[in-house]
């Protein structure tokens, strides 16, 4: 598969009058935490929330009338679905979307809101997959491929030009890969523009393919597991976008886990006041957590915000709880008046603040003259925990679960 830069040139030229050119902003927080010049790039401010707007639209724009005519199909979870519904509805095209029967009702609401006919097929986005092949056979409709396609790779590719035009001797970016698309667009157009700009490419480690490609190990016993980085989540990794893009312009691919993309979530939200799903947090995650060489200036992708509102509750206490903020403990005192006063002075001389407290007297394991009390807290950061399980110890309490 080729694609040059007078292809993404072309794209951005078609894209300019419809796409979000995205703010890119520096960030003074994330500077001072990983010790460089860290510049946001927002894709979760793009329409339909996410970067895929770009490639779908460059893709249907470049059919003939008569593939226009008879309409695209696509399969997807998620942001690729909204991206080809928008982009085939200000086209004049009609599009169906295959997505899996658990798909998030939001997004296939979404989905359906931009224009698209949303079909629920298959238990997982392979079968989903099968079956958008399926209609294209039978209709007609032309396919569009979420990432291994010349069109949705150069769309992407407007990105880094984007990028290279405000940062010129930009040192590194950081891009979270899925099927590959983003990071192939990206790396072809920055590195055109400066061959010495680092290129590290981000994925889930419930998702890991193509890091285990980029780094030659065997790809036999990788599994995909259910992640909050779903739109990074592919199963079997393409040799054909390795082949073409990532062996070419990638320096570095690295796995992040989910904790770690939680971390990264509620950090966006509190210090850049952006929101990022999963898969759009996951370079910033890599940033914080690996000893990545950003050099003077680095670029982070924030590549979606469609964030399931179902688990964002979950996924800021966990963000919290892994940034010393948020403290789940439970201690062992003996069941005497006074004891649970004693402990909660003791949390507020710490500072701390209280959020809930249950008592247990009745639990297997505890004797007759012990209760256990249940805490969550709000606090300052590990080291403010770890002073607060000092001072409860010194009050006589035993601590028998913290997290």
């Amino acid at each position: 598969m080729k694609v040059t830069f007078a292809d993404i040139e072309k794209a951005r030229e078609l894209l300019k009058d419809v796409i979000n050119n995205t703010e890119l902003s520096h960030s003074t927080s994330a500077s001072k935490l990983l010790n460089s010049e860290v510049y946001f790039k927002f894709e979760n401010t793009q329409r339909t929330g996410s970067f895929k707007f770009r490639g779908a639209f460059n893709k249907i724009s470049n059919l003939t009338p008569e593939e226009k005519a008879r309409g695209v199909v696509a399969s997807s979870a998620g942001n690729h679905a909204q991206g080809v519904a928008l982009s085939a509805s200000l086209a004049g095209v009609k599009s169906t979307i295959v997505m899996p029967e658990n798909a998030s009702i939001s997004k296939a609401s979404a989905t359906r809101a931009y224009g698209a006919n949303v079909v629920l097929k298959g238990e997982i986005y392979d079968e989903a997959f099968e079956y958008a092949k399926k209609l294209e056979s039978e209709n007609g409709y032309t396919f569009v491929h979420p990432y291994q396609d010349p069109h949705v790779i150069a769309g992407q590719g407007t990105i880094g030009i984007e990028i290279m035009e405000r940062l010129p001797n930009l040192d590194t970016i950081i891009i979270p890969i899925g099927g590959g698309g983003l990071i192939s667009g990206i790396a072809l157009a920055a590195k055109t523009l400066n061959p010495k700009v680092r290129i590290i490419g981000v994925q889930s480690d419930r998702s890991p393919g193509m890091a285990h490609l980029f780094k030659k190990e065997p790809l036999t016993n990788v599994k995909r597991s259910p992640t909050i980085a779903d739109g990074i989540a592919i199963k079997n990794p393409s040799q054909i976008m390795y082949d073409s893009f990532i062996s070419n312009y990638v320096d570095e691919v690295v796995t992040v886990s989910d904790d770690e993309i939680a971390e990264a979530i509620v950090f966006l939200m509190e210090r850049a006041k952006t929101v990022a799903e999963g898969s759009g947090a996951a370079a910033m995650a890599a940033a914080m957590s690996r000893n990545l060489n950003l050099g003077k200036q680095c670029c982070v992708i924030i590549s979606g915000g469609n964030i399931d509102l179902n688990i964002v509750s979950k996924i800021i206490d966990r963000g919290q709880i892994l940034r010393g903020r948020l403290y789940e403990m439970s201690v062992i005192v003996d069941d005497l008046p006074g004891n649970l006063s004693r402990l909660t002075q003791a949390i507020a001389n710490e500072k701390a603040n209280i959020l809930e407290v249950r008592h247990d007297r009745v639990s297997k394991g505890l004797s007759l003259r012990e209760t256990r009390i249940d805490f969550v807290l709000e606090t300052s950061s590990i080291e403010h925990v770890e002073k607060i399980k000092r001072a409860l110890e010194q009050t006589g309490a035993k601590i028998i679960h913290s997290s």
